[in-house]
């Protein structure tokens, strides 16, 4: 069972369209033209990832099922990868790959990197955390929000000591976050409606990174609700 209800086309343009409250429009434009620029010069493409030069690959698009094994080709292809961007990032259509995919960017041992413009929402945020060293913009965005089952369960329904909640628990502590700081943030994650995410800067970010010790309190609210924007439309597969 996913650990995330799949979003209509009209409830992914909800969720994941970025408030202004929360978006630099200058970093915003500046990354549209970097994404344009990797499109067109990327050396290769594997499935969400983009090869940018030798030593650098980018994460611009949806994780799912074949993520792990395309990230495994990519690195056979070009072994001197180390560093990878998050460019678009909004999210996974397989928790279970993604956390498996967030394992194998840290045996890896690659830095990561959120540029100005840079946008990392639902369960993207969980590779973020993988980095062997992590570098995020003051022009980053992140967006999270508590997961639903394919029954529309949120989190909040199951026990404190289910399954569902000890899978990302062990993530975050395998990651490097200590116990208290791991349970913070996922109580943050969980801490707003599946269908309305909590938008954080790269700031704030910074502040749930191993190490860091976040204060709840600059926890930002729940920003509105936007309106949808065709552009952020998916008419194809659901996303989890």
């Amino acid at each position: 069972m996913s650990l995330r209800a799949h979003l209509s086309a009209l409830l992914f343009a909800l969720a994941v369209a970025t408030p202004a409250a929360a978006q630099d429009a200058g970093a915003h434009r500046r990354l549209v033209h970097a994404l344009d620029q990797a499109e067109a010069s990327a050396l290769a493409r594997f499935g969400p990832f983009r090869v940018l030069d030798a030593e650098t690959a980018a994460l611009a698009d949806v994780t799912d099922s074949d993520s792990p094994a395309q990230f495994a080709a990519m690195l056979r292809a070009y072994p001197a990868i180390h560093r990878l961007q998050f460019h678009d990032c909004p999210g996974t259509y397989d928790d279970q790959a993604n956390l498996q995919l967030g394992r194998m960017i840290r045996a890896n041992g690659l830095a990561v990197e959120v540029p100005d413009g840079g946008s990392v929402r639902s369960g993207a945020v969980e590779l973020v955390f993988a980095g062997a060293s992590i570098a995020i913009a003051d022009g980053a965005e992140f967006a999270v929000h508590s997961w639903e089952d394919d029954e529309g369960r949120e989190a909040s329904a199951y026990a404190a000591d289910s399954p569902q909640h000890r899978i990302y628990l062990a993530y975050y502590r395998d990651m490097g976050l200590q116990q208290p700081q791991a349970a913070q943030f996922y109580a943050l994650t969980n801490s707003v409606r599946f269908d309305h995410p909590l938008y954080l800067t790269g700031r704030q970010m910074r502040g749930w990174l191993p190490g860091n010790a976040a204060n709840p309190a600059i926890a930002v609210q729940p920003a509105q609700t936007p309106s949808p924007q065709l552009a952020y439309l998916d008419l194809g597969p659901p996303l989890n």
